[in-house]
């Protein structure tokens, strides 16, 4: 079984439109969407629900009103002011720290499960997607990317696919680390803006950190060619294998609009498309 996760540094690269098509190109894999934070893929890939399950994040604090004396101790000591009027608990502002629960003098205040969110398992035109949707203001996203991950490795061993593609989260925060590991490829995905080049370079290094193979495809490149020689340029230094260089092309508009990859529109784009995923396939022949 092979894995390869699809990064950027910076969020409206063209990841997630990369990643819709590959899920259409590649044969007998498992599609993964591990941006729980802000997830999409489902927007392309129109899954069905085949099962779901609560995410549980911390624990948040609850006040059991019959044991509280209202000494409000829980309340002054409270960093997040989570604790309103009347000793109710604020959920959306509870860190789940439990100083209020080891503060409280009567054992009034308890920490409970916290449902954060919810991870679904679901059929496609184009295979199994396991996706998750983190609650808003929910912490833990890094947690639930590898429940996610966890999920999509365990459905390919069942069902004997040879291959699993992530669509990962923009950025190197906790989330992105957590699609790291043991991954066989890092495709990551730049623009040629200064912006874009620079959370390559970023991207890169956290590949490099975690000794990830890294691939990289410029998105747009026909939009400024100067950046875009900088950034082959910056990729040949770090020995980075540029696997496709994208033309822009308003069909990726309108794939999006009609809520389907751009790879069945046909065009320049789809072929250079499918042309990345030919690289990207010899790689993972080789590794």
């Amino acid at each position: 079984m092979r894995e390869i996760v699809i990064l950027s540094g910076k969020g409206g690269t063209g990841k997630t439109t990369i990643s819709g098509s590959l899920a259409v190109l590649a044969s007998n894999k498992v599609m993964a969407d591990c941006d729980v934070d802000a997830a999409n893929l489902h927007l392309l890939l129109k899954p069905v629900t085949r099962s779901s399950f609560p995410f549980y994040g911390m624990p948040k604090a609850r006040i059991n009103r019959e044991k509280c004396l209202e000494c409000y101790l829980c309340v002054f000591r409270c960093a997040f002011e989570a604790i309103e009027p009347g000793l109710v608990v604020n959920e959306s502002r509870c860190e789940g720290c439990a100083v209020c629960y080891h503060t409280c003098p009567c054992k009034a205040v308890e920490m409970v499960e916290h449902v954060a969110g919810r991870l679904h398992i679901s059929d496609t035109a184009y295979g199994p997607l396991v996706h998750a949707r983190l609650g808003a203001g929910e912490d833990n996203s890094g947690k639930l990317v590898t429940a996610v991950r966890r999920e999509a490795r365990r459905l390919a061993e069942e069902e004997k696919k040879e291959l699993i593609i992530t669509d990962g989260p923009p950025g190197i925060g906790c989330p992105a680390i957590s699609c790291l590991a043991g991954v066989d490829l890092v495709l990551v995905v730049t623009e040629p803006t200064l912006a874009a080049k620079h959370d390559l370079e970023r991207v890169l290094d956290l590949a490099d950190h975690f000794g990830c193979h890294a691939v990289a495809c410029i998105n747009k490149c026909d939009l400024e060619p100067a950046i875009t020689q900088e950034i082959e340029r910056l990729c040949r230094q770090r020995s980075v294998p540029v696997v496709g260089e994208l033309p822009y092309d308003e069909k990726a508009m309108e794939a999006t609009k009609k809520g389907q990859p751009v790879v069945e529109l046909g065009g320049p784009l789809a072929g250079q498309i499918t042309a990345l995923w030919r690289e990207v396939k010899k790689i993972l022949g080789k590794r």
